[in-house]
This record gives C-alpha cells, sequence and structure tokens, in this order.
C-alpha cells in the first residue's frame, strides 16, 4: 500500500522490530489491546497472534478496508476514525480490563496523541509506542537534563515512561528524515498519592515553563501571582528561588501547587489534559 504523506504515514518493515515490539507489551493472551494507526498491517498480525482480540484504529479508509481482507474480524476489529475520537473507556467497559496500547504515532500530532492517552488513563493499563527519537528523549527525561521539560511531566504524571530501543529512517518505507524510538508508558498516575487536582495542577505546570529561559518565580509572576505570594510558596515547598522549572521533581513540582493553594494563587479555570499540546 502506498504511503500517504499529508497522514504521516512511514510504514514498519523491519520485521525484527515488528517482534521486538509486540513482545515488549508483555503478555498479551486473553487480553485486549488498541493499535493506534495500524497502516498496512505490519505490526497488526504479530499483536492478533498473541492478544485475544486487537482493535485496530486506522484514519485511513482504504488501510481501513485493506486490514479487514488481511484479517479475520473474531480477531481484529478494524475502526475507521481518528484515534483522537477513539473511545477508550467505552472499548475497556466492552472489554471487561484496562486496555495496552500499541502505535507508531504519526509525528505532527504526537502530543495530541499522548494527551489523549493521559485523559483516558483509567481505562488504560500501559502503551508501547512510537515516536521521533527527539520527542521520546523529551518523554522520558530526568529533571535537571536538557530535554526534561512539560511533556516529560505531562506524560510522567500519569505513570512512568522508559525508553526501549531506537530504529534508523531505514527501518520504514518512506523512510522518515528521523530515527524514531519505542517506549514504553505504564499508567498509574501519581495524582492521588501527591494529593494533587488533576484539573488545576497541569495548567500550573504549564505556567511553570512558559519560557524555558526564565527562572520558575519569574514565570509565575508573570501568569499573575504575586511577587511575595511566589517567594512564600517558594520557600514552603523549599525550592530555590533561582531555580528553573526544569530543575524540579513531580514531588517538588507537587510541593510547590499545594503552597501556592496555600496562597489562594494555584487556581485556574483552564482544564487538562486536553488536546492542547503539550511540547
Amino acid at each position: 500500500m502506498p504511503a500517504k504523506p499529508k497522514l504521516g504515514q512511514n510504514f514498519l518493515i523491519d520485521a525484527q522490530a515488528v517482534e521486538r515490539i509486540a513482545a515488549s507489551l508483555g503478555d498479551l493472551s486473553g487480553h485486549t489491546l488498541v493499535e493506534i494507526g495500524p497502516g498496512a498491517g505490519a505490526i497488526t498480525g504479530a499483536l492478533a497472534a498473541r492478544a485475544a482480540h486487537v482493535l485496530a484504529v486506522e484514519l485511513d479508509g482504504e488501510l481501513a478496508a485493506h486490514l479487514r481482507t488481511r484479517f479475520p474480524a473474531e480477531s481484529v476489529t478494524v475502526v475507521e476514525q481518528d484515534v483522537l475520537n477513539f473511545d477508550f473507556a467505552a472499548a475497556s467497559a466492552a472489554a471487561g480490563e484496562r486496555l495496552a496500547v500499541v502505535g507508531n504515532l504519526p509525528y505532527g500530532i504526537t502530543s495530541h496523541i499522548l494527551l489523549k492517552l493521559a485523559a483516558s488513563h483509567a481505562a488504560l493499563d500501559r502503551a508501547v509506542l512510537m515516536v521521533q527519537r527527539e520527542v521520546a528523549d523529551r518523554i522520558t527525561a530526568d529533571p535537571g537534563s536538557r530535554d526534561y521539560g512539560l511533556l516529560s511531566v505531562t506524560v510522567q504524571i500519569y505513570g512512568p515512561a522508559q525508553n526501549l530501543f531506537t530504529l534508523p529512517p531505514g527501518s520504514f518505507s518512506p523512510p522518515p528524515d528521523v530515527h524514531s524510538t519505542v517506549f514504553r508508558w505504564r499508567f498509574a498516575p501519581h495524582f492521588d498519592e501527591l494529593g494533587l487536582d488533576e484539573e488545576s495542577f497541569l495548567p500550573f505546570v504549564r505556567k511553570a515553563f512558559a519560557q524555558k529561559r526564565k527562572t520558575l518565580a519569574n514565570n509565575l509572576r508573570a501568569a499573575g501571582v504575586a511577587p511575595a505570594a511566589v517567594m512564600s510558596a517558594l520557600a514552603s515547598a523549599g525550592v530555590d528561588p533561582r531555580a528553573r522549572a526544569e530543575a524540579l521533581t513531580l514531588e517538588a513540582f507537587a510541593a510547590l501547587w499545594h503552597s501556592l493553594n496555600a496562597e489562594g494563587t494555584a487556581s485556574t479555570n483552564e482544564a487538562a489534559p486536553s488536546s492542547t499540546s503539550a511540547d
């Protein structure tokens, strides 16, 4: 099947990589999983051989029709739909379990899909996803590193993420201009253990990272928090007033959020997460 660049299609043609991706999901026997963007079905076959059922969510009508002829309906259900509109909660309820997810994500909407999965976390157990290498490095980065930022916190607050392996452009047809990395994300949100409100915490983090070159204190002041309240909250949370947001762990962000709430300055009317970019 010819790829359609406007849909961000780069088909995986590396058979060894297919097996590694499927194996990275762990034991799938008796379980239902969702494949995002199955394309021509390179990974789908390996998944169908391991899982009880695969829900293959494909936007391209031609590819969806091809998949229906290639795989039996009793093992693979092809859902012709934009994954951003897919109801993971309903699929989980129908399967009677939290779902595993796998996908070679289109580069152009990677952040939107990650936020969609975060918003659907209650229905999901784990995901093995392939993204641009630089994006994977940002997702899995540790605090204080060059790559750590808003995307790191946004993903990791919903559970640990780990890079697994990287593939060169030649593993795909047509070959992209960049390397791709497969990472695993386990859904185990930290909101309850850290005493956080999901609806207000992530908008607060977005404000903290608003200008990466600025200190955390300056970003919070620019977001409308009174200077005295900023300094008081930083001191209460034990955060250096000269620190930038990329230096803070999840626990430090939580402590600062609590301190600002105590000051009455952490509230926001923004909703989170949404399909808004987490870049």
